[in-house]
């Protein structure tokens, strides 16, 4: 092999690397984006969810506060949003939302209450059943 074969050999080689490097350089970029695109998925699928937990045990818990559980289809919805949690918030925000379902349900098992308990109630901090629920959600959203 002579050296003008070997020189050019050289040079195909330097630029077959060089390419490559641009290949794969460009495939990580583009790996990045594609899993920080999903992770953006997964945290807006969350705080989606978050979301319609929140305002579904809202609503059945004003409804627990002066009504009795006349109807167990009144927790189907929220039954459903937990079982949705269950699929994609990590234990401590679950172990808060099932907190939150048995208090509605205790809720529903007390005397109703009238206006004048409800406002005392509230002085004293118990009618924010969504609290630790809610902190847990920031928590896991921020991470």
């Amino acid at each position: 092999m002579g050296a003008a074969s070997q020189s050019a050999l050289f040079a195909l080689a330097g630029s077959v690397i060089g390419a490559l490097g641009g290949i794969v350089t460009t495939w990580l970029t583009m790996f990045a984006q594609e899993r920080s695109h999903q992770q953006e998925r997964v945290m807006s699928r969350r705080e989606s969810l978050y979301g319609e937990f929140i305002d579904e045990a809202t609503r059945v818990f004003s409804d627990a506060l002066t009504h009795k559980l006349d109807e167990a289809s009144k927790l189907a919805r929220l039954y459903g949003l937990l079982s949705k949690l269950r699929l994609f918030a990590p234990a401590g925000v679950l172990c808060d939302a099932e907190a939150t379902v048995h208090r509605v349900i205790q809720t529903y098992a007390m005397p109703e209450l009238d206006s004048q308990i409800l406002i005392t109630a509230q002085h004293g901090g118990n009618l924010d059943v969504l609290k630790t629920f809610s902190e847990a959600c920031r928590k896991d959203l921020i991470a």
